[in-house]
């Protein structure tokens, strides 16, 4: 039985991965957030909530040991403090499958008729998440960087792409998000050591 730490569990697509894996696995989840408390457990048999800052190397070693896949949701102007943090707790804990989500545009790969504020050169909000992949990707962790698209609720067809690859699609909804997620979780072994975009194709 896998053991997933969600990092950002009160947030949409921690919790959209929550629900997926609830229903779709026989996971134990930690769901770990500022306000863990008081987030309602689905299945107590099954989930674990822990009040936690991801800026407190402290409370994310308090929660590590033993877990197999660490799935990160969180966003912030300290992001990359946070991807340090993290890898460094789970390093020391000897976790090693991370599953982590930045942004679309890190790499300026999105395509000038989506808007030149999608990529990082017009774009100062990007710069924190491009400087958490690239934590990420120095890590000696088994990552999987996943760089969505601008999330909607529409249709959750959706295409993966390799970094350097741009994306056909400017939009992905959460629930293509979380299914992806859901597939990694089930097959630890895919895409490990990969950063991938995914998007709606238009």
């Amino acid at each position: 039985m896998e053991k997933v730490l969600i990092l950002g569990a009160s947030g949409t697509i921690g919790g959209v991965v929550r629900e997926r894996l609830l229903e779709d696995t026989d996971a134990q989840l930690t769901l770990f957030c500022r306000h863990a408390s008081g987030i309602l457990h689905q299945d107590p048999d099954r989930e674990t909530a822990f009040d936690g800052d991801a800026e407190k190397l402290a409370d994310l070693e308090a929660v590590m040991a033993g877990q197999d896949v660490v799935f990160v949701a969180l966003r912030g102007r300290n992001l990359d403090l946070m991807a340090q943090n993290i890898t460094q707790s789970m390093t020391d804990a000897g976790v090693k499958r991370l599953v982590f989500i930045t942004s679309m545009g890190i790499y300026n790969e999105v395509p000038a008729r989506y808007g030149e504020s999608k990529n990082l050169d017009h774009n100062p909000s990007l710069h924190v998440y491009r400087k958490a992949a690239d934590i990420v990707e120095s890590s000696n962790t088994d990552y999987t960087v996943i760089r969505p698209a601008w999330y909607d609720f529409g249709a959750t067809v959706y295409e993966l792409t390799k970094k350097g690859e741009q994306p056909g699609g400017n939009c992905v909804s959460v629930d293509a998000v979380g299914h992806y997620v859901l597939q990694l979780v089930k097959d630890p072994a895919q895409d490990v050591r990969a950063s991938v975009g995914i998007n709606r194709p238009q």
